[in-house]
């Protein structure tokens, strides 16, 4: 396989980290397949693309034609098999095991033999996805940063597994699409997660304990600590039910209590007041 890895990629997921990924492929020259059962995510992940991308234009960032050949070069599936063909698959389904590894098991079957299957997982092991294939050697995690268009970080996970050269067409090609690329070894939450989380959930407590308001805790931050949003912004950002599952996941994994969930984040969630998506969080948006 060539470094050009990103010529033509398959985008697995059209919510919210799904369909920046795929602008962001389509944005550097990638021929992208947006892939989602739901046809109606399916419409809205298109939808949100176009928006951010007249909105880049708006901002005299990028051109009317080149947001219009970016949009073109973006097509859309409800069905897996529009993966058959693609170079790279990037799965952002929900972060939860199962639908991960039964997703990795028919890309495995429905993909050449030389494409390489990725996934955006914040937490979940690598080594864990890749046991649902037969090609571990080229599984391989790539974490983008929400929001994916803006955000330079791409942490590049290896499981256990993983190949040298599978890892080195990763990183070549996140630097392609200009993303800065962080390697990473397969520990539960990997670097991002394993320190944002429990940043997060202690802000939760605090909150919870009555130490400070919600406006409070999240200006100590910003202005303390020279953080761009605070955490219990920032947890509305990326989703109480998302915050929720990395923080299973890390205390499962590393069996500290530290990574127990604040009660608060789980009553939150079980009443749907999942933060910026639902109107409704730690702020109110709606």
């Amino acid at each position: 396989m060539t470094n050009e890895l990103h010529s033509k990629v398959c985008v697995i997921g059209a919510g919210t980290m799904g369909n920046g990924i795929a602008q962001t492929f389509a944005s550097s020259g990638s021929q992208v397949s947006l892939i989602d059962l739901n046809p109606e995510a399916l419409a809205r992940g298109l939808a949100t693309i176009e928006k951010n991308l007249g909105r880049v234009v708006a901002k005299g960032r990028l051109s009317a034609e080149d947001a219009a050949a970016a949009l073109a070069r973006i097509t859309c599936g409800d069905s897996l098999s529009a993966a058959a063909g693609c170079t790279l698959a990037v799965e952002a389904v929900v972060e939860k095991s199962a639908v991960k590894a039964a997703v990795f098991a028919e890309l495995d079957e429905l993909c050449g033999p030389d494409t390489i299957l990725a996934s955006n997982t914040s937490s979940i092991s690598i080594t864990e996805i890749a046991a649902s294939t037969k090609r571990p050697d080229k599984v391989i995690g790539m974490h983008f940063m929400n929001p994916v268009p803006v955000m330079k970080l791409v942490e590049v996970i290896r499981g256990k597994e993983t190949s040298d050269e599978t890892t080195a067409l990763v990183v070549a090609c996140a630097e392609q699409i200009g993303k800065v690329p962080v390697e990473a070894n397969d520990f539960p939450g990997f670097v991002a997660n394993r320190v944002l989380m429990p940043m997060i959930n202690e802000a939760a407590f605090c909150l919870q304990d009555g130490v400070s308001s919600r406006e409070g805790i999240d200006t100590v931050m910003t202005l303390g600590m020279a953080h761009p949003m605070g955490p219990l912004a920032l947890a509305d950002l990326i989703g109480l039910d998302i915050c929720l599952d990395i923080l299973e996941v890390l205390h499962a994994g590393l069996g500290d209590g530290k990574h127990s969930p604040c009660p608060l984040i789980r009553e939150k969630v079980a009443k749907g007041h999942l933060g910026r998506k639902t109107g409704k969080g730690f702020y109110d948006y709606e």
